[in-house]
C-alpha cells in the first residue's frame, strides 16, 4: 500500500451493501471515491441475511408504512436493474386463526399490495392449500391460506456486482483494509489506513469521510475517529438452517410463530430449504456470530410446526449467522427494532456522515439519501442509479429466461442446468467467463458443485477473491454442493492462483 498524494473526493469506510451503493453512486457522480473494508465484500451482515428483497411484511404491524412503501419501491428498481441476482419468489401463507384473524391478514395483504405501484409482481389473493400445490410439505389440516409476491436475491453477488459496478465507474476498491485513525486536517480528512494482511500503513486523504461499517459503526467513530457523534445501534444476530427440501415446488412459505415472529421456509440452490431467522440481541461481534444449538432447536420447532415430516437438527446441513445493525430506537423487543435506517452528519470541520441502521432492500436509496446530504461540498451531482443496470444485468429488453435460451442455442454442448446457475451469478458477464469454450473440457479443471478453474480465475481477477470462503459461500454457493476434499483443491488452487497472479 502506497501514499496517495492526491485528495479523494470520498472515502467509504465498509464494504457492505451500504458502503458499495454509495461507492457506486458517488463515482457515477463523478467523486474520486475510495472503499474501505476490513475483511472481504460482503463478508459480515450482507453475506448472512435472508436473502430477500422485499416490503416487510410483518412490519406493518409496528406501522412502519414509509419503510415498506420504499421498500415496496426499491423491489421494483432491483428487478429492473439486477434481474440475474433478484428474481420473482411467490409466498405462501398458511392461516393459523387462533395467532392472526383472517380479517388482521387480509388488511395487511391489502396495504402490501397498495402502499406501492406494483408493475412486474402479482397481488394477494387467498388459496386453498393442496397437497400438489400450496400445500406441498405442510401439516393436511391447514387447508386454508394466502399468498402474495416478493423477491430472493444472492445477497453477497448483489454487494460484489454493485462494488464492481463503483469501480466500474472509477472507484477504487480495497478489501481487507482496515480504518485504523483519521484526523481533520483544515479542508481535508487524513485517514491512515493498514493492510489487514500485511500489516503496512499508508496515509490518505479525502474531501469527505462516510462511516457505514454496520456493527463496527460505532468502533469507527469512537475509536479510530474519536469524533462524538450522536447514535447508536443494537447488535441483533439473526441465524439460519439449511434442510433438504421440505417441498418440491417453487415457492416460499412463511409462517407465524407463537412468540409473534414469523419464520420463512425458502428454496436455496435447487436442492435445499432455508429456515430463518432468529433475533437475538448480542453485546458485540467478538467472538464472530455462529448460530448456537438454541437457534438450532428454535428454528426446527417452529418449522415442524407445520411441515408434514418433522424438522429435526440431524438434518441441517448447513448454517450461517449474521448481525443486523438496526438503528437504536430505544425498543426493547428485537423484533420490533425499526430496520429503517438514520444518516448523522457531522460538519466540524470536513464532513462526516455516519450509517446507523438500514437494510438490504433500501440500499440504494440509502446511497441516494447519504449523497443527498453531502450535496453541499459536491453540488451539481444528479441522482442516476434508477435505471443504470448493475454489471450483467443489462439483458436488452429480454426476460432472465429468454437471456438463459440464448445461452443455451450459443452453448448447446454444455450442460443447461450448470449454465443456468452461471448466468444467476453473472448474467451477461458470463460471456467473459465462457469465452469461446464449446464442452466441459474448456472450462478447465471440474472443482467440484458447479465450480470451473476458468470462473475460479474470473473472482480471483475480477471480484477482489482471496480465500476459499470468498468464492465458496459469497462469490458462489457452490460450497455447499461439494465435498471436503474438494473445498480443499479449491483451497490448493487458489493458492496458485494468487501466485500467478501476484
Amino acid at each position: 500500500m502506497t501514499a496517495q498524494p492526491e485528495p479523494y473526493d470520498l472515502l467509504v469506510v465498509g464494504g457492505g451493501i451500504n458502503g458499495a451503493g454509495i461507492a457506486r453512486d458517488a463515482a457515477g457522480r463523478g467523486l474520486r471515491t475510495l472503499l474501505v473494508e476490513q475483511g472481504d465484500l460482503a463478508s459480515a451482515t450482507s453475506s448472512a441475511s435472508t436473502r430477500l428483497i422485499h416490503g416487510g411484511l410483518r412490519y406493518l404491524e409496528h406501522y412502519e408504512f414509509r419503510l415498506v412503501a420504499e421498500s415496496l419501491a426499491e423491489r421494483e428498481v432491483l428487478l429492473r436493474v439486477a434481474p440475474h441476482v433478484v428474481w420473482p419468489l411467490e409466498f405462501v401463507l398458511p392461516h393459523e386463526p387462533h395467532l392472526r384473524p383472517r380479517w388482521m391478514i387480509r388488511v395487511g395483504l391489502f396495504l402490501y399490495d397498495h402502499l406501492s405501484r406494483r408493475v412486474t409482481l402479482p397481488g394477494s389473493r387467498g388459496v386453498r392449500l393442496t397437497p400438489g400445490r400450496y400445500g406441498a410439505g405442510l401439516r393436511p389440516d391447514l387447508t386454508r391460506g394466502f399468498t402474495y409476491s416478493d423477491c430472493a436475491v444472492d445477497d453477497a453477488r448483489l454487494v460484489i456486482l454493485t462494488a464492481r459496478g463503483a469501480a466500474e465507474r472509477g472507484a477504487t476498491i480495497m478489501p481487507r483494509t482496515r480504518c485504523v485513525a483519521g484526523r481533520r486536517d483544515g479542508v481535508l480528512w487524513r485517514v491512515s489506513l493498514e493492510d489487514a494482511v500485511t500489516g503496512v500503513r499508508a496515509e490518505v486523504a479525502c474531501r469527505a469521510l462516510v462511516n457505514v461499517a454496520g456493527p463496527w459503526v460505532r468502533t469507527v467513530l469512537d475509536e479510530a475517529l474519536a469524533v462524538p457523534v450522536p447514535g447508536d445501534v443494537r447488535l441483533v444476530q439473526g441465524s439460519h438452517i439449511v434442510v433438504p427440501r421440505v417441498h418440491d415446488q417453487t415457492h416460499a412459505v412463511i409462517l407465524q410463530n407463537p412468540d409473534g415472529r414469523v419464520i420463512f421456509l425458502i428454496p436455496y440452490e435447487e436442492d435445499y430449504t432455508e429456515i430463518g431467522t432468529t433475533d437475538v440481541p448480542i453485546e458485540g461481534m467478538d467472538p464472530p456470530p455462529a448460530c448456537s444449538r438454541d437457534e438450532i432447536d428454535y428454528l426446527c420447532a417452529a418449522a415442524s410446526r407445520y411441515t408434514l415430516h418433522p424438522v429435526t437438527p440431524d438434518r441441517v446441513v448447513h448454517t450461517w449467522s449474521g448481525v443486523r445493525p438496526l438503528y437504536d430506537d430505544g425498543t426493547d423487543d428485537p423484533s420490533a427494532i425499526t430496520r429503517d435506517y438514520r444518516l448523522v452528519l457531522d460538519e466540524n470541520g470536513p464532513p462526516l456522515l455516519s450509517v446507523f441502521g438500514g437494510k438490504l432492500t433500501t440500499y440504494r436509496k440509502l446511497a441516494e439519501a447519504a449523497l443527498e446530504r453531502l450535496a453541499r461540498w459536491f453540488p451539481g451531482r444528479r441522482a442516476w442509479t434508477e435505471r443504470a443496470a448493475l454489471p450483467g444485468g443489462d439483458f436488452g429488453g429480454s426476460t432472465f429466461e429468454e437471456v438463459v435460451t440464448a445461452y443455451r442455442g450459443r452453448y448447446p454442448r454444455l450442460d443447461p442446468r450448470w449454465l443456468r446457475r452461471l448466468l444467476r451469478r453473472h448474467g451477461t458477464c458470463a460471456a467473459e467467463i465462457l469465452g469461446d469454450a464449446q464442452a466441459e473440457a474448456d472450462l478447465g479443471e471440474a472443482l467440484g458443485g458447479g465450480l470451473y478453474e476458468r470462473e475460479l480465475r474470473f473472482l480471483v481477477e475480477r471480484e477482489w477473491a482471496r480465500t476459499p470462503e470468498d468464492v465458496l459461500w459469497r462469490r458462489t454457493k457452490c460450497g455447499i454442493h461439494m465435498t471436503a476434499a474438494q473445498r480443499r483443491r479449491v483451497a490448493a488452487c487458489m493458492g496458485a492462483t494468487a501466485e500467478e497472479t501476484a
